[in-house]
């Protein structure tokens, strides 16, 4: 056998091995994916898809959902496809892309709403298990009520949100890992609330969530997020639109019962105006807070065994999150 024979059969061999891989791991990963299908959609999330298709060879793997529908709770989502993929070459960068619209009912309220949009795309990076970056991006995003016609609760043509690993935060021993958020929406509008061309953005931190992205999904997540002193950190949330502004910054944790915790102040300048129907006058200064020297207000916000109180009023209650310790 002359040495071009002996290169070809090596060729042959090394196409087969790659071949047989990919196979194998395409297999396993419709494995996985059906097996979403399986949970109870309760304490677990269940995705079912109407048509599962795997491809990508040789270079990438191509998961897509068609007539995808996740259930959680009360809440289930119908999407027309989701689409995920990765190279070969660089399995823990996960690419995703859905089609709107996104028809989303409550079985408890008996809500129902849709989500279109013209594009949306989400990344992710990992670094072993942990996340080292999530980024959801949305063009031409349109929020509506659709129980009785349709009716528009909220637009933007633009709206991102990134996670990032807070690497000097990361606490292997433990298996704790905290994450930076942010995110923007830009030329807002919210009819409801006469907001025609609203800014928002959002500065965050999570604290001492689990390391491993698969313990993201554990039915005790929040309890064990409440054990690690875990605390969400509102470093900066900020809305305009035009001249009336608000900015609010705090943090917010979860006590031994589940019930939240925290402070929240709050900056407001023209919010009195644009809510004069909504608040009765009598009630508008202990709402807004105080004057400020610049012509706005500030207010705090506590948060003290789930009883939400602005200023002096309570005006709402946040349930246990987990059930208590037996």
């Amino acid at each position: 056998m002359n040495k071009f024979a002996i290169l070809g059969l090596i060729v042959v061999l090394v196409v087969a091995a790659w071949a047989g891989i990919w196979f194998f791991v395409s297999g396993q990963i419709r494995q996985q994916v059906e097996m979403l299908a399986m949970a109870d959609g309760e304490t677990t999330p269940r995705l079912t898809c109407g048509d599962l298709e795997i491809g990508g060879f040789p270079f990438r793997f191509s998961v897509t959902c068609n007539t995808a529908e996740i259930t959680s709770g009360d809440l289930t989502a119908s999407l027309p496809a989701i689409d995920m993929q990765a190279l070969v070459y660089r399995p823990t960068h996960l690419l995703a892309a859905a089609q709107g619209p996104a028809q989303i009912s409550d079985a408890f309220t008996g809500n129902e709403n849709a989500i279109a949009w013209q594009s949306l795309e989400a990344s992710l990076q990992l670094t072993d298990w942990r996340i080292g970056r999530f980024s959801l991006v949305g063009e031409e995003v349109e929020w509506n009520d659709t129980l009785i016609g349709s009716d528009l609760i909220a637009s933007s043509p633009h709206v991102e949100v990134h996670l990032i690993d807070m690497a000097d935060h990361h606490q292997p021993d433990a298996g704790l890992a905290s994450l930076a958020g942010y995110a923007v929406a830009n030329d807002l509008a919210v009819p409801l609330a006469g907001i025609g061309s609203g800014e928002v953005t959002l500065e965050a931190e999570l604290r001492n969530l689990p390391d491993d992205l698969r313990a993201l999904d554990a039915p005790d997540l929040l309890r064990r997020w409440q054990q690690s002193e875990g605390e969400l950190n509102l470093i900066s949330l900020a809305a305009s639109d035009g001249e009336d502004t608000m900015a609010a910054d705090g943090t917010v944790r979860l006590t031994d019962s589940g019930l939240a915790e925290g402070q929240i102040t709050v900056q407001s300048n023209g919010l009195i105006e644009r809510f004069a129907t909504a608040i009765p006058e009598p009630l508008r200064g202990m709402v807004m807070g105080e004057a400020t020297d610049e012509g706005g207000f500030t207010q705090t916000i506590n948060i003290r065994g789930g009883v939400v109180m602005i200023g002096l009023l309570p005006a709402a209650m946040i349930p246990s999150l987990f059930a208590a310790s037996p």
